[in-house]
């Protein structure tokens, strides 16, 4: 399982090549790394997205859940509270109630 995650890792790099500044790759490229459990390099995956493309939503809720998958729960609540804000400018129903959601549970289980 993991060597087809490898892989696709492999895909998505390959495709920013030619396309550096594709938000969607990037954010894939984030999430694999994730799902491999490379926390250091997905977190500065999710990190560079911010950076370069900041209204990119989801980046938010799965770099806060990155944080919580380190046990730095302040760094979790900044990341959500940072993603309800770009959510609520942008109008974003979705991601500001998943945000919301996720931020008051973490907040619950302190």
């Amino acid at each position: 399982m993991n060597n087809q995650r490898e892989e696709r890792i492999v895909q998505i790099m390959k495709l920013l090549e030619s396309t550096p500044d594709d938000a969607f790759l990037r954010y894939a490229l984030a999430l694999e790394l994730f799902n491999i459990g490379d926390l250091h390099k997905s977190e500065q995956a999710f990190l560079a997205l911010i950076e370069s493309n900041p209204d990119y939503t989801a980046t938010y809720y799965h770099l806060a859940k990155l944080y919580e998958a380190k046990e730095d729960f302040e760094s979790a609540k900044s990341i959500y509270k940072k993603g309800i804000e770009i959510t609520q400018r942008l109008r974003d129903m979705h991601a500001l109630s998943e945000l919301r959601s996720a931020l008051n549970e973490l907040e619950f289980d302190d």
